[in-house]
């Protein structure tokens, strides 16, 4: 909430897991004590440029225990003598006052916990590591049906086999049918031949009775 024209945090609502706020640029000079009540988790806290003046003003951050940083740049409290000392007295919870330590050690650029940098490098390692599991799991997908329609083909080339050789064998069936049937029409063509040839003989060997009569009478 930076440069909002804020007078006072008291409509802030209630948040117990709220780790940073910044209220830089606004005229707050006090009321603090809601910052203790409805923001009791927090660590970073930014007021720069606010109209905060005494020393007394912050004591009501006393009651936040996580409370690690704190901003005061352009604030008319940060020209009292001593600021500093009288700061770090006050809140002997805080590690960084407007950006160092008490030994003057410049605060790191970011606070990873504090920004979420972290919960998004955790976020983001979490998609590269789905991305490559999903990946993977396509990788898979493709070389099992690539082996399913190799196997398809190969079913495929046992099936024309087998048929091609169960036709050939249906031809040579059907083939061994017809000479069988042929040479059976022809044993009983020559079975007919032979009859109609031992009736001729006979009908031939055989004379009428009465010629044999007139012949005797002769």
């Amino acid at each position: 909430m930076i440069n909002i024209n804020l007078l006072s945090v008291s409509n802030l609502p209630k948040l117990n897991k709220l780790r940073k706020l910044e209220l830089s640029d606004n005229r707050i000079s006090g009321g603090l004590e809601v910052l203790a009540e409805r923001t009791p988790n927090l660590t970073h806290l930014n007021l720069s440029g606010n109209k905060i003046k005494d020393i007394n003003t912050l004591e009501p951050l006393k009651k936040l225990p996580n409370l690690h940083s704190l901003d005061l740049f352009n604030c008319e409290v940060t020209m009292l003598i001593n600021y500093r000392e009288s700061v770090f007295t006050l809140l002997p919870q805080l590690t960084y006052l407007d950006g160092f330590d008490a030994d003057d050690q410049e605060a790191p650029d970011s606070d990873p916990e504090a920004d979420g940098d972290g919960l998004e490098d955790e976020y983001e390692n979490g998609e590269e590591g789905e991305e490559e599991d999903d990946d993977d799991e396509e990788d898979d997908l493709d070389e099992e049906v690539i082996d399913d329609e190799e196997d398809e083909d190969d079913d495929l080339e046992g099936e024309e086999e087998e048929d091609g050789v169960d036709d050939e064998e249906i031809l040579f069936w059907l083939q061994e049918e017809d000479e069988e049937e042929d040479g059976e029409d022809d044993e009983e063509d020559e079975a007919d031949d032979g009859e109609k040839r031992k009736r001729n003989l006979e009908d031939e060997g055989e004379e009428d009775p009465e010629d044999e009569e007139d012949d005797e009478d002769d």
